[in-house]
């Protein structure tokens, strides 16, 4: 691992910079409004930042091209229906709740339904936010434990500790200026990092020849159906259809109904303000999300002419060397450099095949390359079982790797401090924004709404940086059990959601659109709901991006029924 001073150097100063920065533009109104909303006083240009920067985690960075390595660029598809749901948001939703002027979307329902719709509705966004959100603490703490060996347990509570300094510091509003300089910071050390991968290339390959590979490898498969010869395959998670209509609905849940976005563009000034900064996060969010998995193909045709490790994740693979099966384990990456070998002849002959438009060469070496990479994945499940022999509760998935371990190996000092840093700045800036999200629900669903004896507004400020000390280290205890997961991050966080955004959805929608139907009818539909949707997802019977769906439209199609069926009175928002 070529981790220098100089990196050391560079990541320091870049983290401590940017902790500075937030305390110093933590100076607001001591009070909820200015803790939790920056006194409604931001721009859309910060709005759209602070967005972009809450959804795009260490772990979009750390695994997105990890994904794309292994599974192409079909990822992608997961944003389709995103532009649309900010279309939808800003006509619908960000109207409403500037005008009703709320700290959380939740206080809503109250208005709608009633006190239990709202806690009910707060309590799921407070469960699947915190569970998330201690999975993202994890993300930055599997960089220091897979490239330094670092005990991941204790790293967990480092690295959470510093996030929680600024965020309990400055609530919202240094939230939203750190995510500034992050933003900047982060897309333009990934940029250094892809450009760095072209000009690695062997002499006389270069970016379009790269692409030319990991097209002829199968990594560049922007546009998937999902069908099969048996038809459409209601379990392939990726695909044209899930992206456009069940990624839809996750957009819609997630910016609609998540407190962790809603509170992002609450902090604008008006409402038009608002709008600006949602429709330009569903202009640019899809190409940026394409360039940072074009970064995982760059990588897999960088893999084509270099040798790749059999196992990416090296804290593990020391670990299965030191252990009985260790033979084992050289034997069989012994074998997948020889299939390397194999790889970077076709490599090389299809590049130039290509040069020389000889459309007969360009399939044999094509052909060669698919035959290499299936013999490759069944060497790397054989690696994995080893690894599961040596140590049972091992972490056989090393997508989350993939990126690291070229970081780690192949950039130049300094290069590698500054890229290893955007991973710790992309975790803070979505998980302050989470924890400020947490701290605001608890506060103002819970606390305020259910407190016995008024408060001052000094009182409740404290309240709120009290809470989110609290969230903090909640989220710190669930990274604690984030390690075995069995999916990439980036997979895990989405499954999650999905498990809730759905119902969350279907109450909102409910609350929009059926005016005749209660709160009690919404709420047994929403509980309903919720429970068909964790039994369908653990049938396994269809991919997690239609859970999105089946919960929203669940909900619809419930709660009419069950206010025919109780005759209760409905409630209208005044």
């Amino acid at each position: 691992m070529n981790f220098q001073w100089t990196d050391w150097l560079v990541l320091v100063v870049t983290l401590l910079g940017v902790i500075l920065y937030g305390v110093y533009q933590s100076r607001t109104t001591r009070n909820l409004e200015g803790y939790f909303l920056s006194n409604r006083q931001m721009p859309w240009w910060l709005v759209l930042l602070s967005i972009m920067g809450t959804q795009a985690s260490a772990i979009t960075f750390l695994t997105a091209p990890g994904q794309a390595y292994t599974d192409g660029m079909r990822f992608v598809q997961y944003y389709f229906g995103l532009p649309l749901a900010m279309i939808v948001l800003s006509i619908t939703f960000v109207p409403l709740f500037h005008k009703l002027k709320l700290f959380t979307a939740y206080e809503f329902l109250e208005q709608r339904f009633d006190a239990r719709t709202r806690a009910l509705t707060s309590f799921l966004f407070l469960l699947s936010r915190g569970l998330s959100t201690g999975i993202s603490i994890f993300a930055p703490s599997l960089v220091l434990h897979s490239m330094l060996g670092w005990d991941i347990y204790w790293t967990n509570i480092f690295m959470g500790g510093l996030l929680i300094i600024y965020t309990v510091t400055g609530g919202a509003k240094a939230v939203a200026y750190t995510q500034k300089l992050q933003f900047l910071i982060i897309y333009g050390a990934m940029l250094l990092a892809a450009v760095y991968a072209v000009q690695s290339l062997p002499a006389g390959i270069g970016f379009t020849d790269a692409l030319h590979i990991a097209g002829k490898s199968g990594k560049l498969n922007v546009i998937t159906t999902g069908m099969t010869q048996e038809g459409f395959d209601w379990k392939d998670r990726y695909n044209i259809w899930s992206g456009l209509i069940g990624g839809f609905f996750l957009a819609l849940s997630y910016f609609g109904t998540d407190q962790s976005q809603v509170g992002r563009y609450l902090t604008a000034k008006d409402t038009r303000e608002s709008r600006v900064g949602l429709l330009m996060n569903g202009l640019v969010k899809v190409p940026l999300q394409f360039a940072i998995l074009l970064i995982g193909c760059l990588l897999f045709a960088y893999y084509s002419f270099f040798k790749a490790p059999v196992f990416f994740n090296q804290a593990q693979e020391a670990q299965v060397l030191a252990s009985a099966q260790g033979p084992a384990y050289r034997t069989a990456s012994a074998r997948f450099d020889a299939l390397q070998l194999e790889k970077q002849a076709a490599a090389v002959a299809l590049s130039q095949a290509r040069r020389n438009g000889d459309a007969a060469a360009e399939a044999q070496g094509r052909e060669a390359l698919q035959r290499i990479e299936s013999e490759g994945k069944k060497i790397r499940k054989e690696v994995q079982q080893i690894i599961r022999t040596a140590s049972p509760g091992a972490d056989t998935n090393d997508t989350n790797y993939i990126f690291l371990r070229f970081v780690g190996d192949t950039l130049p000092a300094g290069l590698v401090g500054l890229v290893i840093a955007i991973i710790f700045l992309a975790a803070w800036g979505s998980i302050a924004a989470a924890l400020n999200s947490l701290a605001s629900c608890t506060m103002v669903d819970f606390h305020k709404k259910f407190a016995k004896r008024p408060m001052s507004s000094i009182h409740e400020y404290r309240w709120g940086k009290f809470y989110t000390l609290l969230w903090g280290v909640f989220c710190i205890l669930i990274a604690q059990f984030a390690y075995n997961l069995g999916n990439s991050l980036i997979e895990a966080v989405n499954i999650l959601g999905s498990w809730f955004y759905g119902t969350i959805l279907g109450i909102f929608l409910v609350a929009f659109f059926l005016k005749r139907v209660g709160g009690p009818a919404v709420f047994a539909a929403a509980l309903l709901s919720e429970a068909l949707v964790i039994g369908i997802y653990y049938l396994d019977i269809i991919s997690f991006l239609w859970l999105n769906v089946i919960g929203a439209v669940a909900v619809l199609l419930l709660a009419p029924l069950f206010q025919i069926l109780t005759g209760g009175t409905k409630r209208r928002l005044s």
